[in-house]
């Protein structure tokens, strides 16, 4: 079990947002005891955070957040890639692979979204995940869940802010948090003993759907389903 969380502002990074992203992951910090990590695209006001339980690559290769050997993608990942031996040696066959650092399924899950790109990716992808991935080329912002929701993953946008994380008290760790409880979702609660998707507890913060992705650019977000 990791842990990652971020955000997307209407402008640039400061130190003061710097630290704000030290603060959400910080709240998540039981589910990554082994590292953690921070990246920024500051004039872009993007800041992606990653806790990390190690698992199949204990290496410093492995360690997130995690950009790609082009350099146009960023990734903050949780969850596991099972056929991830698979989609090495089928990029390996297509002559497209990188020169792999390490053994991790990230590494690999990353390799196959700048080949085949996202929606296709997630279709050959079998695993259980939660994950954010920052295009620099295209200046957008993806999360992206699988298909039963194993993997936890909350978003919504807070004055300047879209906030994203695994749990919700990530985001409630950015000073910006400032929202009420959503009395028809406690409505939820109080009758079916939770709060069905995408509602939370809180208002204008949701729950990604299961085998759904969230497209994010300033100013507009859109969601979709892979084909």
């Amino acid at each position: 079990m990791c842990g990652i969380a971020g955000y997307i502002g209407d402008e640039g990074i400061d130190d003061r947002s710097a630290e704000s992203l030290d603060a959400m992951i910080g709240a998540i910090a039981h589910r990554g005891p082994d590292d953690a990590g921070t990246w920024f695209d500051r004039p872009a006001g993007v800041g992606l955070g990653h806790r990390r339980l190690s698992i199949l690559d204990l290496s410093p290769a492995g360690r997130q957040p995690m950009v790609s050997a082009s350099g146009r993608y960023v990734i903050i990942f949780n969850g596991e890639i099972y056929n991830h031996a698979d989609l090495r040696m089928q990029l390996e066959r297509s002559g497209v692979a990188p020169d792999w650092r390490g053994h991790s399924d990230t590494e690999v899950f990353l390799a196959a979204i700048e080949h085949w790109a996202i929606e296709e990716t997630l279709r050959r992808s079998n695993g259980m995940f939660a994950f954010a991935l920052w295009d620099r080329q295209k200046r957008s912002l993806y999360l992206a869940r699988d298909r039963l929701g194993e993997k936890p993953l909350y978003y919504g946008r807070i004055s300047r802010y879209f906030l994203f994380g695994s749990e919700l008290k990530a985001m409630r760790a950015h000073p910006s948090f400032r929202t009420e409880l959503d009395r028809d979702a406690l409505a939820l609660f109080l009758r079916h003993n939770y709060v069905p998707s995408p509602r939370t507890i809180w208002r204008g913060i949701y729950k990604l759907p299961p085998a759904h992705y969230l497209e994010v650019r300033r100013g507009a977000a859109g969601v979709g389903k892979p084909r």
